[in-house]
């Protein structure tokens, strides 16, 4: 019986669809806003996510790349009914196909069992290898571990696809060095149990970027870590930082995490004005907070340089 996973914050929409889906041999399972729904999506027990665009605190395009960043696992997108923005968005982000509302239950499920059939076939493909509970497709580079694709690894399947899926011994050595990797990361955790590196492994994953938000960076953090590098900034996080109620001085953290990502990654004007939009509202509290005020000023610094480049080009 295929597991799935809505993420939505439409209790009602929720209930309903796991009835009829229910009729269809699928049990649906339901997360309502989007740390919650990232942590169930990542533990690798569901066939098939449902994510819906606007979530509250974290948006679903956010919650897309966190998860393509660990997992393969099928995204069905719902958005907002002609908003091609969203749509197109989300497929560069990751997602295999998308739904707008409001929609006809019966075609959900039609788009499922298709996304579902087309994953299907794909496995059942050649230029596979298997050794013991792992195998590797490089035709579709996908990484299957004890039946599960990529179960919260941590790295992309196509770490494994590339390079390694070709030569065994190198197979052998990345799960050598990931077994390495995880004592490392758990002996840390025993130095510094307050930032999550036995769960985290070191990775920037909200759950990381939330402790380094509330606690600032420990003596094992690398500037080179954008995440941590920001500390390092001139008047940046200093004693506005540590002024701030705990849970302003990490969302403010974490807007101008997002906002240096956005900028860095930044190559097309329309797409970048849509994603600095999507921060605004995103991070709506920070932006009205008097006491983020000279982080925000910062933000908007950052983001008016970006704009001022790409209209540039």
């Amino acid at each position: 019986m295929n597991r799935l996973l809505i993420i939505d914050d439409d209790i009602e929409l929720c209930a309903l669809l796991a009835e009829r889906l229910g009729e269809d041999g699928f049990v649906l399972h339901a997360a309502h806003e989007g740390q919650r729904g990232l942590e169930l999506a990542r533990s690798g027990e569901y066939s098939l996510v449902i994510l819906d665009v606007m979530l509250p605190r974290m948006g679903g395009m956010e919650l897309l790349k966190e998860l393509r960043s660990r997992s393969s696992v099928p995204v069905l997108m719902l958005t907002a009914r002609g908003d091609e923005i969203d749509r197109i968005v989300g497929l560069e982000v990751g997602a295999d196909d998308y739904l707008p509302k409001p929609f006809n239950p019966r075609e959900l499920v039609a788009r499922i069992k298709a996304i579902l059939r087309r994953l299907d076939e794909r496995r059942a493909g050649p230029d596979r290898f298997t050794s013991g509970d792992i195998t590797i497709d490089i035709a579709v580079r996908e990484a299957w571990i004890d039946g599960n694709m990529c179960p919260d690894l941590a790295c992309s399947a196509r770490a494994f696809v590339d390079g390694d899926a070709k030569h065994k011994p190198i197979s052998a050595a990345s799960i050598l060095a990931k077994t390495a990797r995880d004592a490392e990361m758990c002996a840390l955790h025993d130095r510094f149990p307050h930032y999550g590196f036995a769960q985290h492994k070191g990775y920037a994953t909200a759950e990381h970027l939330e402790a380094v938000g509330r606690l600032g960076p420990c003596e094992v953090h690398r500037r080179s870590f954008h995440a941590v590098g920001v500390f390092f900034q001139p008047n940046l996080f200093a004693t506005t930082w540590e002024g701030m109620a705990e849970s302003l001085r990490i969302r403010s953290y974490r807007l101008y995490c997002e906002a240096v990502k956005l900028s860095n990654a930044a190559r097309q004007l329309a797409h970048f004005e849509f994603q600095a939009r999507r921060l605004r509202k995103t991070y709506a509290d920070v932006f009205a907070a008097r006491e983020a005020a000279s982080h925000v000023d910062m933000v908007r610094t950052l983001l008016r340089d970006t704009r001022a480049q790409l209209r540039a080009k």
